[in-house]
């Protein structure tokens, strides 16, 4: 059986930010790997004063993340697809999304590139937000009613036929890698290697920030041999991810020290696995077809 994994994202950068060391780990173990970003992030704003695309930038910043989102890729050792959408950018209160742009196309609409992807690539894992989509972006509450609506679509036969024949997708998983555990793990090191830095101040504020959370965790991918990878991944999209990103400020070796992995929930399941686990394709048998 060839594994298969396919993460749907918002924009590109959101990949290298929640999963790069996942989807690294799992393709350099024979997975195949694809990441579907739903957006080009054309709104994006400049993140780095520094950045020396700058002039590109201010021209075509989707052309610009496009080049970003190839080099990312290459890193990680995924394939990649875009599914088209325009950006629809962060509104600000009172202000409406921008016509035309991907969180205000129906759904059964934007769905068919993604259900096409979907029984093209016949992915037995599918990794993507919550309902909540991480954060209140607009494009990220999308790309969970997206995701969860072309899972669905993809393995029904009556529904979008000219898309190809119908898979069943076993398992979804939602991010949770920016959890409390390991942020709790992380800190309480820090203090202890690195008592009174600004590096400790600022996860004191990041963890303050993320106490609240519930725990949901349910899988826990040991990937820290591949935190490198997702941090120069994560350069790699230089005009979102300046070089003093709050991403960098945590030491890898420490992390890999106290918490070595990347951590998941599963949502959706139409396997018998047991919780917690270690491993997103756990309870999945030997057999190519997915369970009807």
């Amino acid at each position: 059986m060839t594994r298969r994994l396919l993460a749907v994202h918002a924009h590109p950068d959101d990949e290298s930010s929640k999963g790069a060391a996942t989807y690294a780990h799992y393709s350099s173990n024979g997975v195949d790997v694809m990441v579907v970003s739903c957006t080009g992030g054309e709104r994006g704003d400049i993140q780095n004063e520094a950045l020396s695309a700058r002039a590109m930038a201010d021209r075509d910043m989707g052309g610009l993340r496009r080049y970003e989102m190839a080099h990312a890729q290459e890193l990680i050792g995924c394939q990649h697809r875009w599914l088209g959408y325009h950006d629809s950018g962060l509104p600000e209160e009172g202000e409406t999304v921008p016509a035309n742009s991907f969180a205000v196309i129906p759904l059964e609409y934007s769905a068919a590139p993604l259900v096409k992807i979907i029984r093209e690539f016949r992915p037995q894992v599918v990794h993507t937000y919550d309902e909540s989509g991480g954060y209140p972006h607009p494009d990220h509450i999308r790309t969970h009613e997206l995701t969860v609506y072309a899972i669905e679509a993809a393995a029904d036969p009556a529904r979008y036929p000219e898309a190809g024949e119908p898979w069943t997708v076993s398992k979804t998983y939602y991010d949770r890698i920016f959890n409390a555990a390991r942020l709790n793990a992380v800190y309480d090191r820090m203090l202890e290697t690195e008592p009174g830095s600004e590096r400790t101040t600022q996860m004191a504020e990041l963890r303050e920030w993320m106490g609240a959370r519930p725990a949901t965790a349910t899988t826990h991918i040991d990937c820290g041999e591949f935190f490198d990878t997702r941090d120069d991944a994560l350069r790699a999209h230089a005009s979102q991810v300046p070089p003093d990103s709050r991403f960098f400020f945590w030491p890898n070796e420490l992390q890999r020290e106290v918490w070595p992995f990347e951590d998941y929930e599963l949502a959706r399941s139409l396997v018998e696995t047991a919780l917690p686990e270690s491993d997103m394709f756990a309870g999945i048998t030997e057999t190519e077809e997915a369970p009807a």
